[in-house]
C-alpha cells in the first residue's frame, strides 16, 4: 500500500471489530438490546470491510498483463467502493430497520450491566484503532486538515478506516445513549431511537465514502504539487524549452501516469530528442517516484498558432 501504515491501520481495526462483535452479541444475547444487535451487524460488517480492504491491497499487487496493460493498482479502488457499499447496506439499513421494530415494539432490558460494559470495552478497543489510524494518517497528510485529507488521499484505505473508527466511535455513543435513557425512563423506545441513530450515521458515512471512492475509480489527476514537480523536471532549458500540454493519470495510488506534449528546437536531431526524452523521464521518476508510466510526444511550439487556438492548457484535464 502506499504507506505500512495502512496495512497496520487496517489490522488493528479488524481485530479491535472481531473481538468487539463477539462482546455485542454476547451483550444482546443477555439484555435484548436492540442497540446491541445493530452494534453487533456494525461490527461485523466493518470486520468484512477491513478484509475487503486487505484483499484489494493483495490483489493491486499483480503483475501487468497483455489484458491488463497498466496493472491491477485500481482494485484498491474497486474494493474500496464495496466497502462503502456493504457499510451502507449491511450496517446502515439493518440498524434502520432494528430501530424501527424496536420503536414500534419496545420492551424494557434485561441485565443491563452486560450492554453497559460491553459499550464501554467496545469505546476503549475503538479508541485504541482510531488512535492507530490517526498517527498512520498523520504521516501522509502534512498540512492538510482532516477532510481535506479524506477528499484528497489517493489511497483509499486510510481514509475508509478513519471515517469508520470514528463512525463506531460515535454509534458507541449513541447505543450507550439509547440504553442509559431506557434505564433512566423505563421505556425501551429510546433503545430504539439509539439504534435508528446509529443506522444514520452509517449510511452518512458509506455515501461519503462511495462520492469519494466513485472519484477515484473514474480516474483521478497528480496533485498540485507532483504536476509543478512534474514540469520542472520535463524542461531542460536546452533541448526541452517548454511543456506545452500535459495530463495525469493516477491509475492506482501508488501509480501515475503522464502524457505530455513538449516542446523542442526546430533544428534538433532525431537522435538528440530521443536522449533529451529519455534524460526528462528519469527526472520525472527521481521528482515523482510513483510515475510509472511516462508518455512524452515532441512538438514543435509557435506561439502564433496558440496565441489563435484553445490553450490546451486551459481545456479540461489540462495541466
Amino acid at each position: 500500500m502506499s504507506a505500512s501504515g495502512g496495512t497496520k491501520a487496517i489490522v488493528a481495526a479488524l481485530g479491535a471489530n472481531l473481538a468487539i462483535a463477539a462482546a455485542k452479541f454476547v451483550a444482546f444475547a443477555f439484555s435484548g438490546s436492540s442497540s446491541m444487535l445493530a452494534e453487533g451487524v456494525h461490527s461485523v460488517a466493518d470486520s468484512g470491510n477491513q478484509g475487503l480492504l486487505l484483499l484489494g491491497g493483495k490483489k493491486a499487487k499483480r503483475a501487468a498483463t497483455a489484458e491488463h496493460p497498466f496493472g491491477y493498482g485500481r482494485e484498491r479502488y474497486i474494493y474500496g467502493f464495496l466497502v462503502s457499499i456493504v457499510l451502507f447496506t449491511i450496517g446502515g439499513v439493518f440498524a434502520l430497520y432494528e430501530g424501527y421494530e424496536k420503536i414500534h415494539e419496545p420492551h424494557a432490558l434485561d441485565n443491563w450491566y452486560w450492554p453497559v460494559g460491553v459499550l464501554v470495552f467496545a469505546i476503549i478497543a475503538e479508541g485504541f484503532s482510531f488512535r492507530t489510524a490517526i498517527k498512520e494518517s498523520n504521516e501522509l497528510r502534512g498540512q492538510q486538515t482532516w477532510a481535506q485529507f479524506v477528499r484528497r488521499a489517493k489511497a483509499p484505505e486510510l481514509p475508509v478506516v478513519l471515517l469508520e473508527d470514528f463512525g463506531a466511535l460515535v454509534g458507541l455513543v449513541l447505543a450507550l445513549g439509547g440504553v442509559g435513557l431506557t434505564l433512566a425512563t423505563g421505556d425501551g423506545i429510546w433503545d430504539g431511537i439509539g439504534t435508528m441513530c446509529i443506522g444514520a450515521l452509517l449510511v452518512l458515512i458509506a455515501l461519503v465514502l462511495a462520492a469519494e471512492t466513485k472519484s477515484l475509480l473514474l480516474g483521478e489527476a497528480a496533485g498540485p504539487e507532483q504536476v509543478a514537480k512534474i514540469r520542472a523536471a520535463v524542461v531542460d532549458g536546452e533541448v526541452v524549452t517548454r511543456v506545452i500540454h500535459m495530463r495525469t493519470l493516477h491509475l492506482g495510488p501508488d501509480e501515475l501516469l503522464v502524457a505530455a506534449k513538449i516542446a523542442v528546437q526546430h533544428d534538433d536531431t532525431a537522435t538528440e530528442i530521443a536522449r533529451a526524452i529519455n534524460a526528462a523521464e528519469s527526472r520525472i521518476r527521481e521528482a515523482v517516484p510513483i510515475a510509472r508510466v511516462i508518455y512524452l510526444e515532441p512538438d514543435i511550439y509557435d506561439e502564433t498558432a496558440a496565441a489563435a487556438g484553445a490553450d490546451p492548457a486551459k481545456t479540461p484535464g489540462g495541466q
